[in-house]
């Protein structure tokens, strides 16, 4: 644990001081092709940064962060992105750049939940945790419902922490990384409005909008946006197959690239169908259309997207790393 803490420090100085580096870019360099080839050097070294971790938690967060961090940086290439405007100051470059925080654009647009909810899905995130400890004596359907559950309740215990810390010390507001995906009606609901919104807000303006624009003069808008839509799917798919080789240092299986694939076409087919067949004909209840979202995230999950991280078992070292976390902070607690 203190060398996997030590690395963390090498790891984040390094960070550090290779977004500052870009910072400095700015005064110095015209946006355009010849400042991204000054970032791109960056860029490599956000990728290869996680690899220096054997911990499964901090090899998947750093490369999670610096992979967003990448995509920012390159659109920054261009003074375009969430880094455009630049920010005030070297610390806020830092922090905008190195963590999935974005400014908030309509305070109004999502609803805030009270404080006790956050404390129940702490709950139901340690006794999920515990549940690895008898994960083979459940039946496989239930791995169906546990490992998105684990995903969802990790990622939203660590990053809420991180953005109320963040809107502290820059005094800003910032958006929420999540917006209960849980309750989603739809697919187009549930990636495009609920889940994961900053890297949805990063790939929207890096390759879902210059991909439309583009395709906008060689076919009709119609096409545009659904060509838009499925390179977005592939890009992100291809984000994740690459985390996925650095979470189990195996070579690539494709399956989760296919998850997203298959998540970006049935993404187009629901809205196609929305708005030529079934409006205001068949309405569907609330109730059913999350129950269908959320069944059909978690059964093509267990489908494709989880195998490759079963069959590595990086999900029980996930839970066995967070508990060690918990344990390792509780000691170091008690002591002082």
């Amino acid at each position: 644990m203190e060398e996997e803490l030590k690395n963390f420090i090498k790891v984040w100085i390094t960070a550090i001081i290779s977004a500052s580096y870009c910072y400095y870019l700015s005064t110095k360099i015209k946006p355009g092709v010849f400042r991204l080839l000054f970032v791109l050097p960056v860029c490599v070294v956000f990728l290869v940064l996680p690899l220096l971790f054997s911990s499964v938690i901090f090899c998947s967060y750093t490369s999670f962060y610096l992979s967003v961090a990448s995509l920012k940086l390159i659109q920054f290439s261009f003074d375009q992105g969430p880094l455009f405007p630049l920010p005030r100051n070297l610390f806020q470059f830092i922090c905008f750049t190195c963590f999935p925080i974005k400014l908030q654009q309509n305070p109004n647009s999502l609803k805030h939940f009270p404080k006790w909810v956050f404390a129940i899905k702490i709950a139901i995130f340690i006794v999920v945790l515990h549940v690895y400890y008898y994960i083979h004596y459940l039946p496989s359907f239930l791995l169906l419902g546990l490992y998105p559950l684990h995903v969802y309740l990790e990622l939203e215990v660590l990053l809420a922490p991180l953005k109320s810390l963040a809107t502290i010390t820059l005094g800003c507001d910032l958006e929420p990384q999540f917006n209960e995906p849980y309750v989603a009606t739809s697919l187009q609901d549930f990636w495009g409005r609920r889940w994961n919104l900053m890297v949805t807000a990063i790939l929207r303006s890096s390759v879902y909008s210059p991909v439309r624009q583009i395709c906008e003069h060689l076919v009709n808008p119609e096409w545009a946006i659904i060509i838009g839509v499925l390179a977005t799917f592939i890009v992100s798919g291809v984000a994740h197959e690459a985390l996925f080789v650095g979470l189990t240092r195996e070579p690539p299986s494709g399956e989760v690239t296919w998850f997203f694939v298959l998540h970006g076409v049935c993404t187009v087919v629901e809205v196609w169908v929305k708005k030529k067949t079934f409006v205001g004909r068949w309405p569907v209840r609330p109730v059913v259309s999350r129950l269908v979202t959320v069944a059909f995230v978690c059964i093509t999950g267990g489908w494709l997207f989880f195998p490759q991280l079963k069959r590595s078992n990086v999900m029980e070292r996930r839970a066995s790393e967070a508990l060690l976390f918990i344990d390792f902070f509780k000691s170091k607690f008690l002591f002082l």
